[in-house]
């Protein structure tokens, strides 16, 4: 993979807080190729997410910054992923979609790196 985009569970979210750290060993991050988020571009940017702090309101993925995905946002991006081809051969994309059902589950936001 040359370039990746990392997602991880955030456990305890902060409303206050400011995640615009890189640490993606603090929330347990799964890797997938950047590639897949050029792929699902158009729907990702229906997505109700935060960019950085949950004062910074967004849609989509920041490309190269660190984007909050809360978890009202979280089964419709299950759905694009899950709809890939690719999602039931891929390693990464089972990765993720374990993350995102085990976010969803426990109604926890999940953080994103991008490249």
């Amino acid at each position: 993979m040359a370039c990746v985009a990392q997602f991880g569970i955030v456990e305890i979210f902060e409303e206050d807080k400011d995640y615009s750290d890189y640490e993606p060993e603090k929330y347990n991050c799964v890797a997938i190729d950047d590639d897949y988020l050029n792929e699902w571009w158009e729907e990702l940017t229906l997505l109700q997410t935060y960019s950085h702090s949950y004062s910074r309101p967004e849609f989509a993925l920041a490309r190269w910054g660190v984007t909050l995905i809360p978890p009202a946002s979280l089964a419709a991006f299950y759905d694009i992923v899950a709809k890939d081809h690719r999602a039931r051969t891929s390693q990464e994309l089972l990765d993720l979609m374990t993350l995102l059902r085990q976010a969803i589950s426990e109604n926890k936001y999940v953080i994103h790196y991008g490249v």
